[in-house]
């Protein structure tokens, strides 16, 4: 590696990972300009929002595997010229059937981009401390994007048209094609490793309707086919690991994922996202639908759990150095728990201050749990599988978000439908706290405030029941990692030829 200081490298690294993950959320300020321009149907419209993070899902498997084939530089290049193009398409899309398409070839380009960002890292940095103060720093962005993409979107939307959230992509992409080969190695690619065509087709066809059901299952209900395709991800799941089992070079080390500190860590991080995303839908349905805020107001206070992240991921990494990553790791989920005792024990409909306070020390706790679980599973994985084994990580977060999404919100709806008072139910009123507002527009003054004042107590109730639900799986799931994560500060970076050896040493000791 060359002298230059990796801490440059790291900043071209985190860039283009603010922008995959603000493309997540960017459209929010921008369909109804989108609806008024294009006109999609009610379905295209669901398409517009949800393709990006369904490809995104059902590649990041197989993109760290081809990462770890050709180099990650180069595959992070490539990703980033796709990404920039895609960008140019979507901003100038004539039909929704085109922006759909352009949202597709984002996430095509945007599963190549993330596992090749944290795979460098590895690379990059040969020293413990400084990888973990980096990969903290790569989490925070990742995390802060999210919440950062409906600002930029609603800024951008007062000055320009729609178009202009895709193309914000365009100049950081360019310059990520100028830096990487000053400030990346290129010499990371294992040319020898096979990639298996039908290991990346069963992961994309797990992945994908597996995610897809969790999500249309929590938004509308159960369903015989939503049920079937969930049932199909699952098959193909089965079959996957199968095949990983039987041939020589699987796509995903199941003999690592067996491995007890390993495989716990991969658990965890999808019990991390599942209580960060699903406590970020519950925060936005809350701001705007409860406190009334316009979009942008409640996006601009959403920023603000960002902050304690900004400054609690790298401190875990110095305080993991004296303390060890397990403890931190604990700590953090206990914290993440507080976070929600927070918002169980506080809320009501009109709680701005325990809310904000509530989700800052949720976000805190659970991005410097993720920030040491990225470390572990980085550091421990073999240089040359580094792509593959951050794909695994990435998967197992767009899952945990998706089952956040899909459980919390369910437990919200289930309280909501209980604690309506029935004498007040008007069409969809008491089925959501969004078919309620949409209620509230036909209804005259008094009825309409009354029907509103109901749904949002009804809502609030669930969002407790929800909250303490959060904060019994992470008190569990603290509790399970102090056993899962026993010995894990001795463990260290495993070759294909070590594994066993070290393997069959844990099961005799």
């Amino acid at each position: 590696m060359p002298t230059r200081s990796p801490w440059f490298a790291l900043i071209a690294l985190c860039l283009p990972m603010l922008i995959v993950s603000m493309d997540v959320s960017v459209l929010f300020f921008a369909v109804p300009y989108i609806a008024a321009d294009l006109g999609p149907t009610p379905e295209q419209q669901l398409w517009i929002f949800d393709v990006y993070g369904f490809v995104l899902a059902g590649l990041l498997l197989t993109m760290g595997s081809v990462a770890d084939r050709v180099g990650h530089r180069r595959l992070l290049m490539i990703g980033a010229t796709g990404f920039g193009v895609a960008s140019l398409v979507a901003a100038f899309a004539t039909s929704a059937g085109l922006l759909i398409g352009a949202r597709a070839l984002l996430a095509v380009a945007g599963a190549t981009l993330m596992p090749s960002t944290l795979a460098m890292i590895r690379h990059v940095f040969d020293d413990a401390g400084q990888r973990a103060k980096a990969i903290a720093a790569w989490n925070a962005v990742l995390a802060g994007g999210v919440a950062v993409g409906p600002v930029i979107s609603g800024l951008l939307l007062e000055h320009f048209w729609w178009g202009s959230v895709f193309l914000i992509n365009v100049p950081i992409m360019a310059a990520l094609l100028v830096a990487a080969p000053l400030l990346l190695p290129g010499d990371t690619a294992t040319p020898s490793r096979r990639i298996d065509v039908l290991s990346a087709a069963l992961a994309l066809a797990a992945v994908l309707p597996a995610v897809a059901a969790i999500k249309n299952l929590a938004a509308d209900g159960v369903t015989p086919g939503r049920l079937a395709v969930l049932g199909a991800g699952v098959l193909a799941g089965v079959l996957f690991v199968l095949r990983q089992r039987r041939i020589d070079e699987p796509m995903v080390d199941v003999g690592l994922l067996a491995e007890r500190r390993f495989g716990g860590s991969m658990w965890l991080n999808l019990i991390c996202l599942f209580a960060l995303l699903g406590n970020a839908i519950l925060m936005t349905q809350y701001l705007q639908s409860v406190l009334g805020y316009s979009p942008l107001r409640a996006a601009l206070w959403s920023l603000l759990p960002s902050v304690a992240v900004a400054a609690v991921a790298p401190a875990a990494a110095v305080i993991a150095q004296r303390v060890g990553r397990q403890t931190v790791i604990v700590a953090g989920l206990v914290t993440g728990a507080a976070g929600f005792g927070v918002l169980a024990s506080c809320t009501g409909t009109d709680s701005i201050l325990p809310i904000m306070v509530g989700a800052s020390v949720l976000a805190a706790g659970i991005v410097a749990t993720t920030s040491m679980i990225a470390d572990y599973v980085v550091g421990v994985a073999p240089a040359e599988r580094a792509g593959a084994t951050s794909g695994l990580l990435e998967t197992s977060s767009e899952f945990g978000g998706a089952l956040g999404i899909a459980i919390l919100g369910s437990v919200v709806n289930a309280v909501f439908r209980t604690s309506f008072p029935s004498e007040l139910a008007e069409g969809e009123a008491s089925r959501s706290l969004a078919g309620a507002v949409a209620a509230v527009r036909h209804l005259p003054g008094e009825q309409g405030a009354a029907v509103l004042d109901a749904a949002r107590h009804a809502f609030v109730d669930g969002l407790v029941l929800a909250a303490w639900t959060g904060a019994g799986v992470l008190v569990v799931s603290a509790a399970l990692a102090v056993w899962m994560l026993r010995g894990e500060e001795h463990a260290e970076a495993l070759t294909d030829d070590e594994r066993p050896v070290r393997e069959n040493a844990d099961g005799a000791s």
